[in-house]
């Protein structure tokens, strides 16, 4: 695969980007440690600016610290093709086991977009985002500081991660909400009920992440049974776990069908699924390899039939919580 992917525009007044961005986190966080490679990472960075896949996204978080430095290694040279994406508001406190913390507060962004400016290599990025809000900290006070990064051109835009409803609401009253990233997947359909119509109504781009189900819908985990190496995250979570994950294999087989109907990749049209959402929608599958930056570009290119979507949205709900004993 050569040719450019189709783009979109990051909400109404954003940038243009590919249909299909790049998650960087599993680079260097949450899956198996053993599997982590910097240099088949920023191949597989360099591959997604060259078919397009423009929006690069990371987080100050994952590492920590280290995705930011891989990613500003990855655009040495290369800055002006991306549309660079980071976030700031969660701190890693043990990595063994992982534990983390929220912090909304003035202060810790106000630092944190200086030190992930300088991790990076660059002089503002093109997203800074909420990781998650602070229930300590007035969501008003904390994006009043976001807000102020931008007034600095330390920021071109500001979006939030896991948001709810009123969340949104409260910030958009004091600056834009440029852009919401939360989970969304054929296994994770319930931003369909409130906050991406809240998107659609007010010009903002959403960012699924995890549109491939954490893997589990590239039918490449079937049989693993909740088997995973040390240091990989999803073995904490239940719905890769025993009879979950047997009962969520229903998914997955109707993606299996849809893809062999269309000679595709199970992947591409679960990404498809996705896209068909909203023109506003820009999913960010991770991956750390360049062969699978292609196979999720594809995603892109993949038109779905009305039936196709009538099978998809018939398939099952899925069995399990989002998050175990390691939820952000």
């Amino acid at each position: 695969m050569t040719a450019k992917i189709a783009t979109r525009s990051l909400g109404t007044d954003g940038p243009v980007v590919g249909a299909i961005g790049l998650g960087c986190m599993g680079m260097t966080w949450a899956y198996d440690p053993a599997d982590r490679d910097e240099a088949r990472s920023i191949a597989a960075i360099h591959r997604a600016l060259d078919l397009g896949v423009t929006l690069i996204d990371t987080a100050d978080m994952y590492g920590p610290f280290t995705n930011e430095e891989l990613v500003g290694k990855a655009l040495t040279g290369r800055r002006d093709e991306a549309v660079l994406a980071t976030k700031v508001g969660l701190i890693v406190e043990s990595t063994d086991p992982i534990e983390m913390r929220r912090n909304g507060h003035p202060d810790h962004i106000a630092a944190g977009i200086d030190a992930s400016l300088e991790r990076l290599g660059v002089d503002h990025v093109d997203l800074y985002q909420l990781h998650r809000v602070d229930p300590t900290v007035p969501v008003e006070e904390t994006w009043g500081a976001m807000a102020e990064v931008v007034r600095a051109g330390k920021a071109r835009a500001i979006g939030m991660s896991e948001a709810t409803l009123d969340e949104l609401r409260a910030a958009h009253a004091i600056h834009p909400v440029a852009t919401l990233q939360s989970e969304f997947s054929l296994w994770t359909r319930e931003p369909l009920d409130d906050v991406i119509p809240w998107c659609r109504a007010n010009g903002a781009g959403f960012l699924p992440f995890s549109p491939l189900g954490r893997g589990f819908l590239t039918g490449a985990l079937s049989g693993r049974g909740g088997s995973f190496a040390s240091g990989d995250f999803r073995s904490s979570l239940t719905r890769f776990q025993g009879d979950a994950m047997d009962a969520n294999q229903a998914i997955v087989d109707r993606v299996q069908e849809v893809a062999a109907r269309h000679g595709a990749k199970p992947s591409q049209v679960a990404l498809a699924w996705v896209l068909s959402q909203g023109d506003f929608i820009v999913p960010i599958p991770g991956t750390r390899r360049p062969e699978r930056v292609e196979e999720n570009a594809g995603g892109a290119g993949l038109t779905v039939t009305d039936e196709d979507l009538r099978a998809l949205d018939g398939a099952p709900t899925a069995v399990g919580e989002r998050y175990g004993t390691v939820a952000p």
